[in-house]
């Protein structure tokens, strides 16, 4: 099982540490902002390549594969941009760097919760990948019933002359938990129609009845030894 110690308050300093190349600190400065992205963009391509190797070996040597899905994404500039805002953060880009964690984001779709865990640990195994944070959201579920388990780590990426720890986000959950989660940021961020009080409730209910299908999936996995 995953034995790794949850952070749920990282500090800024954890990456302030020299992990990415220092380059002007103007937000508008587009052509160096889009070097900084391209830092970011090299750690998803290279954390991918880890899963699709883990992916393809479990294809070829294993009974069953632990791995649904894989998905990745850059967050846009505009987004950025955004959640420093709400945040109340310098329009810098080392404000930018130091506090936005989750810019590179890769998503990990496994089909029981067992499989969740025995990925992480693979992964924060590896040497060159080092655990930041870990926010466990399937034994303790957010308010509104989301479920996930968040990774934060800095991977070592290597470039033509040098290399950089790149700050990854990994979120990973089941297919279950997937669906729940797709569902409800469409139906929640409808932009024409109010979300109630009664919406919320009914649809933390169904969070619930996702729970209760992974556990009866998980526990018939236990029985016929998966």
């Amino acid at each position: 099982m995953f034995d790794v110690t949850e952070d749920g308050g990282m500090e800024a300093e954890v990456l302030q540490a020299s992990f990415l190349p220092q380059i002007s600190d103007r937000m508008d400065d587009a052509q160096r902002f889009d070097r900084m992205m391209f830092f970011y963009e090299a750690g998803i391509r290279q954390m991918t390549t880890k899963l699709q190797i883990l992916d393809r070996e479990f294809q070829h040597s294993n009974d069953r594969n632990p791995i649904e899905n894989i998905k990745s994404r850059l967050k846009s500039p505009e987004s950025i941009l955004k959640k420093m805002e709400l945040r109340g953060l310098p329009m810098s880009i080392s404000s930018m760097v130091n506090n936005i964690y989750d810019i590179a984001g890769i998503r990990v779709i496994c089909p029981f919760i067992t499989d969740v865990y025995q990925i992480a640990q693979m992964l924060i195994s590896q040497t060159d990948v080092e655990l930041v944070q870990m926010k466990d959201y399937i034994r303790n579920p957010k308010e509104n019933g989301y479920r996930s388990l968040h990774l934060i780590v800095k991977l070592t990426v290597f470039f033509s002359d040098t290399a950089h720890q790149v700050p990854i986000e990994i979120q990973l959950r089941t297919i279950a938990m997937n669906f729940w989660a797709s569902t409800e940021h469409q139906l929640r961020y409808k932009k024409d129609k109010e979300f109630t009080p009664e919406m919320h409730q009914r649809l933390k209910a169904c969070a619930e009845l996702m729970a209760d299908a992974d556990y009866q999936m998980q526990k018939l996995a236990e029985e016929i030894r998966f």
